[in-house]
């Protein structure tokens, strides 16, 4: 059976922002029965977060004073954004949201009854409310991104894993479920720059980087720890699958075909693993993969050691 799709497309300008009522001063009541009355309460709300999954439920679950509706869901591809709120239902009617130019995201409103023409008119005013503060929201979601981030090869950077280690840890104990970690350090990096020059370099740390990031799951996390090392996170993996994980990153990396001035770069890696122990602080958990990594490289390098 196919489901009933409904698509418009929304750019909202000064001009129509003007024509919905925005830029009238008027009290806000407690209680809003009208659409004006509603469009200006979210007006104030939404303008109270920059988090996207917080500004979406709120105005998810105040429109349904006017529009009762089964589900929404919200997709930004750019910032790597799906969310979704309640039940799926068999009507669809989707929004894409751009502003200036700028893609703000596409809205897919689901309810079991076809909506009508007079909800469609009530939605698409309350929409309006939505452009600022998803605006706002997806900016400070991409600074706050870049600001954790590597530059150079796309993975998360020390800070980030410094917030981020810790509390996996602690989710881990919570849950009682097993944490891994792979230190991974490309041998004699220091040779690849000083015979075929540090851009050649650059692009081994890239094609390494995507190698890592093609072989894990969407739960597992890869940051640089410093030059020519990486180090992975693995959340619910044991010591047996993580190095089950940990050989297959290495013979990934091995297979790439890497190049510099038409010539191909034989490149190997090792790697250290650990396993989080019962009261284990990161500090340690960090200083056993790293020390396994050093057996690794002692051991002849192209390899992968465990942790005691």
């Amino acid at each position: 059976m196919k489901t009933p799709t409904q698509t418009n497309a929304i750019d909202f300008d000064s001009a129509k922002l003007q024509r919905l009522g925005f830029g009238q001063p008027s009290l806000v009541p407690r209680r809003p029965t009208t659409i004006t009355q509603l469009r200006q309460q979210l007006g104030l709300q939404l303008q109270t977060s920059l988090e996207p999954e917080r500004i979406l439920g709120v105005f998810f679950r105040e429109i349904q004073r006017l529009v009762p509706l089964d589900a929404l869901q919200y997709r930004h591809q750019a910032s790597d954004l799906r969310l979704e709120f309640g039940h799926r239902g068999h009507h669809t009617v989707s929004y894409s949201l751009s502003h200036e130019g700028e893609h703000l995201g596409e809205l897919i409103f689901r309810r079991n009854q076809r909506l009508v023409e007079e909800e469609l008119g009530q939605l698409e005013s309350l929409l309006a409310t939505l452009l600022y503060p998803m605006r706002n929201a997806l900016l400070y979601r991409a600074a706050t991104r870049s600001a954790l981030r590597d530059p150079l090869t796309e993975t998360g950077n020390r800070i980030a894993m410094d917030q981020t280690l810790q509390r996996e840890i602690d989710m881990a104990r919570r849950h009682l479920n097993p944490l891994s970690l792979l230190m991974l350090d490309i041998d004699h990096f220091k040779v690849i720059n000083d015979t075929h020059g540090h851009a050649a370099g650059d692009t081994v740390l890239r094609a390494v980087a995507a190698a890592i990031k093609s072989q894990l799951r969407n739960v597992d996390m890869v940051f640089r720890f410093g030059g020519e090392e990486f180090l992975i996170l693995l959340s619910n993996t044991g010591r047996d699958a993580a190095a089950m994980v940990g050989e297959r990153l290495r013979q990934a990396a091995q297979t790439q075909d890497y190049r510099a001035d038409g010539t191909r770069i034989e490149l190997t890696v090792s790697l250290g693993c650990s396993t989080l122990l019962a009261a284990e602080s990161a500090e340690s958990l960090l200083r056993r993969a790293d020390s396994a990594l050093y057996v690794a490289k002692r051991e002849g390098r192209n390899r992968l050691a465990m942790a005691g």
